[in-house]
């Protein structure tokens, strides 16, 4: 027997009102644009909080680099030798240091000098170990072969005796070098002994894309080198370059600290943290906070760029999606 009862228009509409939910779905997937690579990482960063954190101390350490008169008004270099090593208080934050100074002062100062050598030394070793890999990438046989070569040379000298033999080398004559000078000594050192580094990153990876099929069309057509390069190339080279420099920026602002402690990187009159570190050496025992803050900014400036470059990794690494 078939049950009288008749069926509800609730029953009845259903399977007709879901019938253009699903159109108005599939309509909207249909308009909704792909995403690419860098916008498909960029999706990704924003809901990795180990990237929100790091760029929320970047940004705090270039604002303090850019404007330290926003933090500071006292004058890094005033020098008043009866509070000298004295500890943190109300009047000086970081206490004074060897000579009299403001400690809080010269921690801000200094923020300035070391980001903008890591900055220059990352941007000069990206732009020449990247020109240089693309170069060889591309071209490979004899050009590859000897340009490997070369940078082996590179590779294979030690960063601390490599950064030694050409600083102690260009200031022979000079005893006490200008600011500007040593900044740019120190910024090229860095980066003459970094690019074998990048050159090998880019070199990978324009070896990679030189095999796809869009660049064979392209020189098919008779496009020349430089325009495939420029236009079809480096734009997909770019990833792995970049996470190599956000690393290394971190770790070029720990090598002009390095530098600076063993008396051959910048020094006075330049304020950077690595000079205050150098300054507080024979004092670590007695006034343990001439070293604490500078070192301090240094190590969370290193970790907060370590940090934004594993998180930006993770997004551009196709394996992880």
């Amino acid at each position: 027997m078939t049950d009288p009862r008749p069926t509800t228009g609730l029953a009845a509409a259903t399977p007709a009102a879901e019938a253009p939910r699903a159109d108005e779905k599939n309509e909207q997937a249909k308009k909704e644009k792909p995403r690419g690579l860098w916008s498909d990482a960029w999706r990704d960063l924003r809901r990795r909080p180990l990237f929100l954190i790091a760029s929320a101390i970047i940004l705090l350490l270039l604002i303090i680099a850019a404007f330290p008169q926003l933090f500071t008004s006292a004058d890094p270099n005033f020098q008043d030798l009866t509070k000298a090593r004295d500890t943190p208080s109300g009047d000086a934050w970081f206490g004074y240091d060897n000579l009299g100074r403001d400690l809080y002062a010269r921690t801000i100062i200094g923020a300035r000098a070391s980001i903008l050598v890591g900055l220059a030394a990352t941007l000069l070793t990206v732009l020449l170990g990247g020109l240089i890999g693309i170069i060889a990438g591309y071209f490979g046989g004899i050009v590859d072969t000897l340009i490997s070569r070369f940078s082996e040379i590179f590779m294979g000298l030690p960063f601390v005796l490599g950064a030694i033999v050409i600083l102690t080398t260009f200031n022979a004559d000079i005893k006490i070098p200008s600011g500007s000078r040593i900044i740019t000594q120190v910024v090229v050192t860095i980066a003459v002994l970094s690019w074998p580094i990048s050159m090998r990153i880019m070199r990978s990876a324009a070896i990679a894309a030189k095999q796809q099929d869009y660049v064979k069309a392209a020189r098919a057509l008779g496009a020349s080198p430089t325009r495939i390069i420029m236009r079809h190339v480096l734009p997909n080279t770019l990833a792995p370059v970049m996470v190599y420099a956000t690393i290394a920026l971190g770790g070029f602002i720990g090598a002009e600290a390095t530098l600076s402690f063993l008396g051959i990187g910048l020094r006075e009159p330049v304020v950077s943290w690595g000079v205050m570190i150098s300054d507080s050496r024979n004092y670590i025992q007695s006034a343990p906070h001439l070293l604490f803050f500078p070192a301090g900014f240094l190590v969370l400036t290193v970790l907060a760029f370590v940090m934004l470059g594993d998180a930006v990794r993770d997004a551009l690494d196709p394996k992880q999606k």
